[in-house]
């Protein structure tokens, strides 16, 4: 028997990430401009970084609390009450290893292994992957793609929910369409998931990334309490933290030592001096998330004027998110299709393939860049594109 013929079948089954195989392929080129992955141009910025070095020779570097130091706890509350308009208690908030990681918990709380949990694809690939990794049915309902934009088919929704239905994981904004839900679209899912007694799991990291008012809407604005709704984040997108591997949750406080109990089991804490930096980034980034927002808004601009002008890419400006998704003509296969375009543009692009389904025949570009950088990138991509 080999090596890997011992391992777990569900470890064995792990996808590679289509988006992934591609900046593998292509990482370090010349010239190359990456639009591959969900990230901006710039490092975190020295204020965020200033606490962080401060508290660790400070000597902030031992054990922590498991739900996240209190300051942090009590400056992610703060955070929303300003920008959500929530009066939430700090209990509401645990601190988590990355976005992925509070995706990853919060699946482990919900599911057991042989429980479905719905997801609206196309669709940031780690959720299905999550769920099939812990045992659990990744089950996607498609979103309608029609003259350049999306939509969602509640009737669809409803009819994918069966009993072994435990939850229905919602990112609004999308990653990667740009679908944004409206409130009625969050009254209407929610009204499902209390007719059905199933959690949502809302995935809202694009909130303030929405170009048709100062934020997406959100679940706190139509729930009421005793609603079984998680909501995962992370500081990554907003404060230029992507390297950081710092998220959160936000639950019901009953849910506190259970949560507490799954971070002790797999990383026992995020580092205390990392926190510091959060707690900056809360405290004092506004300004900095406004102007990442003016950036990207910017970028999406000249990125999508420049390829819709082509008459050979069906997309529209998305409402929100950090990308364009790109449907371009003749393209059947979008994996092989990012592989030429990277070597014959230096442009990197993430195939559709890797969004599950509905996404095959699209591809996706984060614009979150200087828009000069963008501005070169669109040049590059309209002339491909015209010469297919």
């Amino acid at each position: 028997m080999s090596i890997l013929n011992s391992l777990s079948p569900r470890a064995l089954e792990a996808p590679e990430s289509g988006i992934v195989e591609v900046v593998n392929y292509a990482r370090g080129r010349d010239g190359l401009i990456p639009l591959w992955v969900g990230e901006g141009d710039l490092p975190t910025p020295g204020f965020i970084n200033q606490a962080a070095s401060d508290a660790m020779f400070a000597g902030e570097t031992f054990y922590t609390w498991q739900r996240g130091i209190p300051e942090l706890r009590q400056a992610l509350a703060n955070y929303y009450n300003r920008h959500f308009g929530t009066s939430l208690p700090m209990e509401h908030f645990y601190v988590t290893g990355s976005g992925m990681q509070a995706i990853q918990l919060s699946v482990q709380a919900l599911t057991s292994p042989g429980d479905e949990m719905i997801y609206l694809s196309p669709a940031w690939p780690n959720i299905a992957a999550a769920l099939d990794i812990a045992g659990a049915r990744s089950v996607p309902v498609t979103l309608d793609f029609a003259n350049g934009s999306w939509s969602l088919d509640l009737d669809r929704l409803e009819k994918a929910i069966t009993p072994k239905t435990r939850a229905m994981f919602i990112n609004t904004p999308s990653n990667p369409t740009g679908w944004t839900a409206t409130r009625e679209d969050l009254d209407a899912i929610l009204a499902l998931a209390r007719k059905h007694d199933i959690w949502i799991l809302a995935d809202e990291i694009y909130a303030r990334y929405c170009y048709i008012g100062t934020r997406a809407p959100s679940f706190l604005d139509v729930m009421q309490d005793g609603d079984k709704i998680l909501f995962v984040n992370s500081f990554s997108k907003n404060w230029s933290m992507t390297g950081w591997r710092v998220g959160w949750i936000v639950a019901p406080p009953e849910m506190g030592q259970v949560i507490e109990n799954l971070v002790q089991y797999s990383t026992s804490g995020v580092a205390q001096f990392m926190q510091r930096g959060a707690v900056a980034a809360l405290d004092q980034g506004d300004d900095l998330v406004r102007a990442n927002i003016e950036k990207a808004t910017k970028a999406r601009d000249i990125l999508c004027d420049a390829l819709i002008a082509t008459n050979r890419v069906e997309t529209l400006k998305p409402d929100g998110a950090l990308y364009a998704f790109l449907k371009i003509d003749g393209v059947t296969d979008s994996r092989a299709a990012a592989i030429d375009i990277v070597d014959k543009t230096g442009v990197g692009l993430a195939p559709g393939t890797a969004f599950g389904p509905g996404g095959e025949l699209f591809m996706r570009a984060c614009f979150l860049r200087d828009p000069a950088h963008i501005q070169e990138a669109a040049v590059r991509l309209a002339a491909y594109i015209q010469a297919r």
